[in-house]
């Protein structure tokens, strides 16, 4: 039996750790055909890659790479560099297997990194279908270039289409069997897909690029399934649906929630992405009683002329509702507020600010961040290229952000951190990441009072008590 290597290169660890499903759900695809074993790169940066290279001597091996920078507009960190000297080289340098390049930043710069990182072979896209149809064709001989998605070193073009895997297929991820789950343990959650797809067309966003613009869900007693087999092999974990928008169909997230109320299940669940157009008392009703102790709400913006020009589903109306709603189930929530967009002005942000004091509870955590990352291919990519911004020759590797000319950088941030002064649950771009000193205060807080608070509730303590207040 052949021999696949899958290498994880996401070494960032702020604000935590993000175990690889990715390319756990492709170990499950190709387990039955090939031995197939995860390098997680995540802790040791790659310094045990190539021990593991000369100990498992793979015939293929396939390095997902998944963030291209940390969109961090003050100090920008790029992950390219990085990559490429400790993981691809130690892999050129260790064996001659085909180098076969996926995951979400390759998608989104698949040319530039198949010619920067001297690839064999890359997949854009999802990669289940794809990476067992390639292997399947290296190994007999097959005609490559006729895979949609896959791109080889010497081709002139590729099929830039998505291949869609059928959702009722997708393996369970079995993080924990698959690699050491130990370290994400402490400080990270367990991911679970509910669907791939969105229909949104949010001007800067880049999952329509990589999953298509069509809902594809997964069925819901599968769903349950896989949380209540990884649950009990791990017991009390924090479970995370990591969809771009959790409650998008509406009524499949209520599905979801039903299996896992039917199983009896007694799990911790969050998840990153509620949509406020559909934002319901039976849909938060089901999510506790499904166990649901967080949630994140990424509106990025409060301003009725902005939403129209981010390309939001949702009306400001929409989202008082949502926020009425979170409040009325008590249901703590991290919110997410990106400034700058285009026709961002000081009047906008304001208007943001005043949802934030008047529909925001103050034990909720406010992220603000400046700026928003442009992406090739989006419509805020068009927009910058119109303004002026970014030029037509720059592939947009570098970290490139957009900032509404009507405020600019310097006022956008003054007016953020003059408002984050009088407002201790609103956490600024400049102060995102808790320094070591409050995490280790947060975890003593939570050690000694035996709080199962969510830990931005707990840092939010502590950042008022900064301001010389209690958080009621």
């Amino acid at each position: 039996m052949k021999k696949v290597l899958l290498v994880n290169t996401n070494t960032e660890q702020s604000p935590y750790p993000v175990p690889p499903l990715g390319l756990c759900l492709i170990a499950g695809v190709l387990e039955n055909n090939y031995a197939v074993k995860i390098y997680d790169g995540a802790f040791d940066a790659g310094n045990g890659l190539h021990d593991a290279i000369d100990e498992f001597a793979p015939d293929y091996i396939g390095v997902s790479i998944r963030n291209i920078d940390d969109m961090d507009l003050l100090d920008p960190t790029n992950y390219i560099d990085p990559i490429r000297e400790n993981f691809i080289q130690p892999i050129r340098n260790s064996t001659g297997a085909p180098l076969i390049l996926g995951g979400s930043a390759f998608s989104i710069f698949p040319e530039y990194f198949m010619t920067y990182y001297g690839a064999d072979y890359g997949i854009f896209g999802e990669a289940e279908a794809a990476f067992a149809h390639l292997l399947h064709c290296l190994d007999g001989g097959g005609d490559v270039s006729a895979i949609p998605s896959v791109l080889t070193k010497n081709s002139k073009k590729y099929h830039r289409r998505l291949t869609d895997f059928p959702m009722e297929h997708v393996p369970f991820s079995n993080i924990d069997l698959r690699l050491d789950y130990s370290p994400y343990r402490a400080r990270s959650s367990y991911p679970v897909q509910t669907k791939r797809g969105c229909s949104h067309r949010c001007v800067y966003c880049t999952y329509n690029c990589i999953e298509g613009y069509r809902y594809r869900t997964r069925p819901p007693e599968l769903i349950a399934e896989e949380i209540r087999q990884a649950a009990g092999r791990l017991g009390q974990v924090t479970f995370e649906f990591v969809d771009s928008t959790f409650n998008d169909p509406p009524g499949h997230a209520e599905a979801v929630c039903r299996e896992i109320i039917r199983l009896g299940l007694s799990v911790r669940l969050r998840t990153m992405g509620i949509n406020p157009c559909n934002a319901s008392p039976e849909l938060f009703g089901l999510m506790r009683d499904a166990g649901f102790a967080q949630i994140d709400c990424t509106p990025d913006t409060a301003s009725p002329s902005m939403l129209a020009t981010l390309g939001k589903n949702f009306t400001l109306a929409d989202l008082k509702n949502a926020a009425r709603i979170i409040r009325e189930a008590d249901m703590p929530t991290m919110w997410f507020f990106i400034f700058g967009g285009p026709g961002e002005t000081e009047e906008t942000v304001m208007e943001s600010f005043e949802f934030i004091d008047t529909c925001i509870s103050a034990k909720d955590m406010v992220h603000m961040t400046c700026g928003m990352r442009i992406y090739p291919g989006t419509v805020l990519h068009r927009r910058a290229l119109e303004d002026g911004m970014v030029g037509t020759d720059d592939d947009l590797t570098g970290a490139r952000f957009y900032i509404s000319p009507a405020i600019g950088k310097e006022r956008l941030l003054e007016i953020i951190k003059t408002n984050s002064l009088s407002r201790p649950n609103c956490v600024p771009v400049m102060e995102t990441t808790p320094s070591p000193e409050m995490m280790r205060e947060a975890i003593r807080m939570r050690e000694e009072g035996r709080l199962t608070e969510p830990m931005f509730r707990t840092l939010l303590r502590l950042r008022y008590r900064m301001f010389g207040k209690e958080m009621d």
